[in-house]
């Protein structure tokens, strides 16, 4: 379904490149902007800060004169407001209505829309009576209702991603795993390492070890370890012996021979 976002009456560069990106990330590219307060908006310097990498949408965005203009193709719009109006289109949620324009019965019934417009008005003043009269559907994004101003930008990002949702989304690339597991040789070395620390910590019993090591053996073997982990494991072997040898009492030093009392007479061998 081609989808475009309307931008009308922008009043700050920066949301225009705000908007770009919000766009891209969402994976839309049609932006049309409705007599914006800057006619270079597309090229000033906080527009392309904003956009941030988004310079390929902001490059094929349009600048036109009126909102006819701006719609001219779209066969369903969605005006965007804070607060219902007495006359007008339905206020709906988002969502909600994006899940009834998808909806498997409307594609059936062939009154899903080829085209979607969502429109935005201007930071200072929202949209104009007649804009949103002209749309089909009135969004209101649900917000604290004590507090619900929404930046321009963060509006667009909110709406880009609930209809990205509701077209299906995208899908979340997972890591790839590129450790290798450690071989059955290196398991054996560290579980000979562990069960030796162990015992210099005084947890294994040599004597009557039981089936601590085998346990261990089982769980290592079920945790499908890396060589790196292996490493790290060895290491904390290696530090549970040290503090176990600095506990230890020291061993009782070997006495020396006893010296001659003091005023004793000794026994020279005679001179040669």
């Amino acid at each position: 379904m081609k989808t475009r976002f309307v931008l009308i009456n922008t009043s700050h560069a920066g949301n225009v490149g705000g908007t770009a990106r919000a766009m891209k990330v969402m994976g839309f590219s049609d932006l049309v902007l409705v007599a914006p307060r800057w006619a270079n908006v597309l090229r000033r310097e906080e527009t392309i800060q904003r956009a941030s990498g988004a310079l390929d949408v902001l490059n094929n965005a349009r600048v036109v004169e009126t909102v006819e203009e701006a719609l001219d193709g779209v066969t369903h719009l969605c005006a965007t407001a804070m607060t219902p109006r007495d006359f007008g289109p339905p206020t709906v949620a988002p969502r909600a209505h994006f899940a009834a324009l998808t909806s498997p019965a409307n594609q059936t019934a062939g009154q899903r829309p080829e085209s979607v417009a969502f429109l935005f008005g201007s930071e200072r003043f929202g949209m104009q009576n007649e804009d949103v009269y002209r749309c089909h559907a009135c969004l209101s994004i649900p917000t604290d209702p004590k507090f619900g101003s929404l930046n321009l930008a963060a509006a667009v990002q909110l709406i880009a991603y609930d209809w990205r949702e509701a077209l299906g989304g995208f899908t979340v690339q997972a890591a790839t795993q590129t450790a290798r597991h450690a071989g059955a040789d290196e398991v054996a070395g560290m579980l000979r390492h562990w069960e030796q620390s162990l015992a210099d910590i005084g947890f294994l019993d040599p004597q009557a070890p039981k089936k601590l090591m085998p346990r261990l053996n089982q769980l290592f073997n079920r945790a499908q370890l890396s060589s790196e982990e292996i490493h790290i494991l060895r290491g904390v072997a290696k530090a549970m012996s040290q503090a176990a040898a600095q506990t230890r009492p020291p061993a009782p030093a070997a006495q020396a021979p006893a010296s001659p009392a003091s005023g004793a007479s000794l026994t020279l061998p005679p001179a040669s």
